[in-house]
């Protein structure tokens, strides 16, 4: 079996050290298989860990490979859509629940961070970007709706106040959340990997699941191997591929780049972000940037439906970048990657079973940092019998994705078009 490295990221060139794990050969009997070395497959081992569980992950490629292990590294509160939005498409009901746990994922990361003391750069503090003085309104009523679900830690920002978190011409104002905050989000997943460990859970690598046998054991098989459990989490995300279409057919892979320059003089980075906040701003295809600890400026933004990658992975990132900071023109870009997360056509996560013991969570659709946290954390709580906060997610209607395969990147980048045009119009 081939042995698929990290991307050539910023992260994996700064990462802690890795730690070698075996390739599963012969049969691994367990309570739990979880499939993906990720961060929702990592919260549920380490919660079932936690409640004296036997667990077992398998990874097809290395721990924190998928989207874990390359995206912007910004602790963003919430769901890819807001609690007013879930409260019409669903009920108040429903809408109060997720909004009861909004705030859980980050505070998932920052208890395990300091119980297992992982070293990943956690810093404190986000904010929201607006262009136009509608955005600026718009934020100010999410954050109206949000304090109702008991958040706090939200604080409107006026032009004149822009210049404490961004040194940019290109606001009109914004919204900062305390509880947001970045991290180098490859160390956090090492850290977690490395404290499934440390509990007893076995970790194997370059171990792509081939097939699930359903049944009252399920058996999960490799090229190599299989794990027979009493449960099986799936937790793929945009990686699982095509094994198991009932699940993937509801998905779709999306790319997104991220760029790292060179470390710049620290009293100029100083000067650009002076709170140190991770920074992400309200347009429909976003751009989203914070300070590296050694001084870089990480910089995403762009969009690829279907998980394709641009022929230049800079090209559409860097003319932003330099529109925010053009005293940047002259600077290396010293890394650039791309990695790819689940979008579902709700904007919301989806949650299931394929069988009475096989759970899966996948979709979370660009807020994954905080929401996988939370909902591996509850695919644990279902394994043990507390499964009142999964059925409030597995009763959430998930929809195909229309025109199948074959018409659903096309159609997406025709929405994706429109609403890329309400924000440059300002409407």
């Amino acid at each position: 079996m081939a042995n698929t490295p990290y991307p050539q990221s910023y992260y994996a060139a700064s990462a802690n050290a890795v730690t070698p794990r075996p390739v599963l050969q012969g049969e691994v009997e367990t309570d739990v298989c979880v499939i993906g070395a990720g961060y929702t497959g990592l919260s549920s081992a380490l919660f079932l860990l936690e409640h004296g569980f036997r667990v077992a992950v398998l990874e097809a490629a290395k721990v924190g490979f998928g989207a874990s292990g390359r995206n912007g590294g910004q602790i963003v509160n919430g769901y890819s859509r807001d609690l007013e939005t879930i409260a019409r498409r669903y009920g108040p009901d429903k809408a109060q629940r997720l909004g009861e746990m909004s705030l859980e994922g980050g505070r998932i990361i920052r208890e395990r961070v300091a119980k297992y003391n992982i070293a990943c750069d956690l810093v404190d503090g986000g904010f929201f970007a607006a262009f136009t003085d509608k955005q600026v309104r718009e934020m100010a009523h999410v954050k109206a709706h949000w304090e109702t679900h008991g958040h706090s830690g939200l604080e409107m920002v006026s032009k004149a106040e822009v210049g404490r978190y961004v040194k940019s011409d290109r606001y009109v104002g914004g919204m900062i959340d305390k509880l947001g905050g970045h991290i180098h989000p490859l160390n956090l997943v090492l850290g977690e990997a490395a404290a499934v460990e440390r509990l007893g859970g076995k970790i194997f690598e370059q171990s792509r699941v081939t097939g699930v046998d359903m049944g009252a054991n399920p058996v999960v098989r490799t090229a190599k191997g299989s794990v027979v459990a009493k449960y099986v989490l799936v937790c793929g995300n945009a990686y699982l591929g095509n094994l198991l279409p009932k699940i993937t057919d509801k998905m779709m892979p999306v790319s997104s780049q991220v760029m790292a320059t060179e470390p710049l003089d620290p009293a100029l980075i100083e000067e650009m972000l002076p709170a140190n906040y991770c920074v992400e701003d309200a347009n429909y295809v976003l751009d989203y940037y914070r300070r590296t600890a050694d001084n870089r400026l990480l910089y995403g933004g762009g969009i690829g439906y279907g998980g394709q990658d641009p022929a230049n992975l800079t090209g559409v990132i860097r003319p932003n970048m330099l529109k925010t900071f053009p005293q940047l023109a002259n600077t290396k870009i010293e890394f650039a990657w791309s990695g790819n997360f689940a979008l579902t056509l709700t904007r919301i996560p989806h949650m299931g079973k394929l069988a009475d013991n096989v759970y899966f969570s996948h979709g979370d659709s660009g807020h994954g940092v905080t929401t996988t946290h939370l909902l591996g954390k509850i695919l644990g709580e279902a394994v043990t019998g507390h499964s009142g906060r999964y059925d409030v997610w597995s009763s959430l209607q998930a929809l195909p994705f229309p025109g199948g395969t074959t018409f659903r990147v096309p159609l997406t980048m025709l929405g994706a078009w429109w609403y890329g045009m309400r924000d440059k119009l300002g409407v």
